[in-house]
């Protein structure tokens, strides 16, 4: 079921009468309505999926519960390890059981050894990737002793299923969420009008601006040897601006969703283009994933602590695995290894943690340094784009070649203009509200009522005058 669909539409005020005026005196019962909604909302894409969730959770509630009632390590390090192996092993094999046997056939292939090996036709189930290390990290969590397992089997249910951020994150963390299913939750309106206007901004980045965009980004991707090389530059931003629009636009919408229902998701966009470094960037994208891989990858294996040698060897690691985890193509590890390069330079220098403020504050307009730091980090997260957008590596350096060519300084084929208005409005809005959770969160706090309703109205009536053709949720792939 689509955030953007009339199916939501219909689905989400139903569950939110049932979830507040009839299952709101019995907590358990409110629990096990979120359940059903959770599974009823996912199993509306493919319901035979719905045993694979309902698996890995009851293999980590039972790691879980079986970690909390002994002391012996070996025993607890199995229980972990039966946790990670399970888990690991749904998204190996159905995210990338296919892509390492044609890996392994094109290899020999290069020694003049053909093999032939039939590859499965495996239907990938959607958000396998969020919430399979989402409920990995409980068990982890338990193992480490930052948590204390729970008994409550509908609470933890509702905790990995959580329809909002079930498909495309954020990826929460059971410190956080969980003891939200266990606490009662009462109405609040003010915080439900906000999730309101989180949910309406997020319609807007998605349908609108990122929608829009994508028009202009495919025609760009599809048609490389048809356009100039600042014709490609500019479908390369466009491909930027519709992939941050897209999955910050379902970041708000989940998150928005959550708070009419009284839950706090964490914050997983911080207005990452407005970065002034590549550290700083990554600190603001998808910071959900980035901060996972940093407790549970990065700083086990040592993080920056253990010599030059292995600040960069796990720096590699940590973005390598960045990449694998967005797919099975080779242009995800590209993407990934090509950020670890942007990355090492800050981290040798140690000057990745030098900008952890918000950019230009108390100021109404960036300084020209910061300018210029924000337009460079801009084009080089751009540039990696173009390997995470194109269909494989050659195409991706056919594009960058193509970019680069003496056509790069001429003006860009017609087209483009119409688009870039929606562009500036983003960009406009986010700049003045990026100390927020989200853009507009404050924006006509004290205007009068009439405007402020007047812009949410031209806002909804904008999503249905201006929405560009309906594209799939990018993340949902992942």
């Amino acid at each position: 079921m689509l955030f953007n669909s009339l199916d939501f539409a219909f689905f989400l005020p139903i569950v939110f009468v049932l979830y507040w005026f009839v299952t709101n005196k019995n907590l358990a019962i409110q629990n096990a309505l979120v359940v059903v909604a959770s599974y009823v909302f996912y199993g509306w894409w493919d319901w035979k999926f719905l045993g694979l969730i309902i698996l890995s959770t009851l293999i980590d509630y039972t790691v879980g519960t079986l970690l909390d009632g002994t002391d012996k390590k070996g025993t607890r390090k199995t229980l972990l390890a039966i946790s990670i192996v399970a888990n690991l092993g749904f998204l190996g094999f159905f995210k990338y059981y296919n892509f390492f046997v044609d890996s392994f056939i094109e290899a020999f292939s290069l020694f003049g050894v053909e093999l032939s090996a039939g590859t499965l036709n495996i239907i990938l189930p959607v958000g396998i990737s969020f919430y399979t290390f989402q409920t990995m990290s409980y068990s982890i969590d338990v193992y480490r002793g930052n948590l204390k397992a729970t008994r409550d089997l509908t609470a933890f249910a509702a905790f990995v299923s959580f329809f909002p951020q079930l498909v495309a994150g954020p990826i929460e963390r059971a410190t956080h969420l969980l003891p939200q299913f266990t606490r009662k939750r009462s109405f609040d309106a003010v915080k439900a009008v906000d999730g309101l206007k989180q949910i309406l901004w997020g319609l807007f980045k998605k349908m609108v601006v990122a929608d829009t965009c994508a028009h202009q980004a495919n025609l760009a991707f599809n048609s490389i040897d048809d356009y100039s090389g600042s014709g490609l530059l500019v479908g390369a931003i466009y491909f930027a601006f519709q992939i941050y629009g897209d999955f910050s636009g379902y970041s708000d919408i989940a998150i928005g969703t959550a708070r009419l229902f009284g839950f706090d998701l964490k914050q997983n966009f911080a207005f990452p283009y407005f970065s002034r470094d590549i550290a700083e960037f990554w600190r603001r994208w998808h910071i959900s994933l980035s901060t996972w891989f940093r407790d549970y990858l990065y700083i086990p294996l040592g993080g920056s602590r253990e010599g030059t040698y292995k600040k960069i060897r796990n720096t590699f690691i940590i973005f390598l695995v960045s990449g694998f985890w967005h797919g099975a193509n080779w242009t995800f590890i590209v993407w990934g290894a090509l950020h670890a390069l942007y990355f090492l330079p800050l981290l040798l220098t140690n000057r990745n943690r030098r900008n952890m403020t918000i950019v230009a504050e108390g100021r109404v307009f960036p300084t020209f340094s910061n300018f210029i730091k924000i337009a460079i980090t801009f084009l080089l997260v751009v540039l990696a784009w173009v390997f995470f957008r194109a269909e494989n590596v050659g195409v991706a350096f056919h594009y960058i070649g193509e970019m680069f060519s003496s056509s790069l300084l001429s003006i860009p084929e017609n087209g483009y203009a119409d688009k870039l208005i929606l562009v500036v409005i983003l960009l406009t809005f986010e700049w003045f509200g990026r100390k927020n959770q989200y853009a507009i969160a404050t924006l006509g706090a004290k205007w009068p009522r009439l405007l402020r309703w007047l812009f949410y109205y031209l806002l909804i009536v904008s999503i249905f005058l201006f929405a560009g053709e309906e594209q799939e949720f990018i993340y949902f792939q992942f």
